[in-house]
C-alpha cells in the first residue's frame, strides 16, 4: 500500500519460484476471465488476465521467462523454473495479459466480464451477472 493507505498505482507481480519478477505501472480497467480450452489447458481453469500496454510492464528479474509459441497467433510467458503462466501477447499487438494470479495483493481490482464462454467447459456454470461474450470482447475506451 502506498503511505496514505491507498491501494498501489503499481501491480507488482511474479511466478510461484520469484525468479520472475515485474511491476505493471499502469492499471487496468479491471479483470478478465477467458473460458478457451487454451486458457484452461494453461492454467489449470479459466485463465483471469488483465490487459496493458506492453511497454507498461516493467521486469525486475526475467532471466527465466520462457515463451511459448501457443496458436499461429500468440504465444504465452512462463517461468521456465516452477512453470508458473504468466502473460498472454498476441502477435503484434502493444498490449499484454498478465495473469491476475500472478499479481501480488491487494491489487484492489475487480472481475469484470467473460470471454470465450462459448468454449467453456461442461463442468462449471457462470452464475455472476458480468459480462460474459461467445468468443473475444473490445476493449473498452
Amino acid at each position: 500500500m502506498s503511505a496514505n493507505g491507498d491501494l498501489p498505482g503499481e501491480l507488482p507481480g511474479g511466478c510461484l519460484c520469484g525468479a520472475v519478477r515485474f511491476v505493471v505501472t499502469e492499471r487496468p480497467m479491471g479483470v478478465v476471465n477467458c473460458h478457451c480450452s487454451q486458457c484452461r489447458r494453461f492454467h489449470g481453469h479459466f485463465g483471469a488476465y488483465i490487459t496493458v500496454p506492453r511497454a507498461s510492464v516493467r521486469f525486475d528479474g526475467d532471466a527465466t521467462l520462457t515463451w511459448y509459441r501457443s496458436s499461429a497467433k500468440a504465444q504465452r510467458g512462463f517461468c521456465g523454473t516452477c512453470g508458473s503462466s504468466l502473460f498472454w501477447q498476441g502477435d503484434g499487438e502493444a498490449l499484454v495479459d498478465v495473469a491476475a494470479g500472478s499479481l501480488d495483493q491487494p491489487t484492489g481490482l475487480a472481475t469484470v466480464r467473460h470471454i470465450q464462454v462459448a468454449s467453456k467447459p461442461d463442468y462449471y456454470e457462470i452464475t455472476d451477472s458480468l459480462e460474459q461474450f461467445p468468443e473475444s470482447a473490445p476493449e473498452p475506451p
